[in-house]
């Protein structure tokens, strides 16, 4: 089954902001790590409603959510490298090609990726039950998948329309 992929708007708040460098009044603490505020309202909203249905969502680790531009940058340079190592995987950045290193995974370049917006969860575990419960599921928190090899990768995508399901969450924490 292919995954859903359906474009980012961002937030009006995100207008301008500088990938990696978002203030703080713009991040939230969250399940697992930080997000920027929308995609957190968004992201707790889905895992309580994952588990209501049994199903455990977090992220692979807290540099799986918001990334700053320092914390991009050095996975880049962890996986990535100037030598061609023959790998078709490869990434322009700072004006060079840049290879993907053997038993690496792929990692967008500095202030590139949705994480460095604060926007983007990888999701542990995301096979089986868990991935088919977010296929169902995600569209009504937000949130999409960005590419078709990486089904632990989402990202918040609805800007400032805060959907049904996370207006409901909200209201319940009202309460």
């Amino acid at each position: 089954m292919p995954y859903p992929v359906v474009p980012v708007k961002l937030c009006g708040h995100l207008k301008g902001a500088v990938p990696g460098k978002l203030a703080a009044e713009k991040l939230r603490q969250t399940i697992g790590g930080t997000l920027h505020h929308c995609a957190a309202d968004a992201w707790e909203a889905m895992v309580e409603a994952a588990s209501v249905a049994g199903i455990k969502l977090r992220p692979t680790s807290s540099g799986d959510t918001y990334r700053t531009l320092e914390l991009q940058t050095k996975a880049f340079f962890l996986r990535y490298q100037l030598e061609d190592t023959g790998n078709p995987d490869t990434r322009t950045f700072e004006g060079k090609k840049w290879y993907l290193k053997k038993g690496q995974a792929c990692l967008a370049t500095p202030g590139k990726s949705q994480h460095n917006l604060g926007l983007a969860v990888d999701v542990a575990n995301a096979k089986g039950h868990t991935l088919d419960w977010m296929l169902a599921n995600e569209h009504l928190f937000g949130f999409s998948h960005e590419v078709q090899s990486e089904p632990w990768h989402i990202r918040y995508t609805q800007g400032n329309k805060v959907p049904a399901a996370v207006v409901a969450h909200l209201a319940t924490k009202a309460v």
